[in-house]
């Protein structure tokens, strides 16, 4: 008997294949994305360490918005994650991109890190 997973679930199994071949370091640490369906959320972490350098999402009280659920709030958590990176001087990061899709709404805060000064 073949079971139906839901949409997380199946998410979370890509996500482990996907974790299981990369990692961040302190010199490439790794730039996680977390998407919900009200917010998106991004850290740079170094995996080796354990810790978070940099984080950003549409909770942060120095962003506004409209909607913190379409493209160009996940735009304004890319800079601002970016922005926070550079300055404590990380420049090149690895993408995680979470199990998602690189489409939407990851692709638009990754797009806008890039711009921002993170090479990946």
């Amino acid at each position: 008997m073949i079971t139906k997973l839901d949409k997380n679930a199946t998410r979370k199994k890509r996500h482990a294949r996907v974790r299981a071949k990369l990692s961040g370091t302190e010199a490439r640490p790794r730039l996680n994305v977390f998407r919900s369906n009200q917010h998106i959320y991004a850290q740079v972490i170094d995996d080796v360490n354990g810790v978070t350098i940099a984080s950003a999402s549409t909770l942060d009280k120095e962003l506004t918005f409209e909607s913190t659920k379409n493209v160009d709030a996940a735009q304004k958590v890319g800079e601002l994650v970016a922005k926070r990176a550079v300055e404590k001087g990380i420049t090149a990061v690895v993408f995680d991109r979470g199990g998602y899709l690189y489409h939407g709404r990851v692709q638009a805060l990754a797009d806008a890190a890039r711009e921002n000064g993170l090479q990946f």
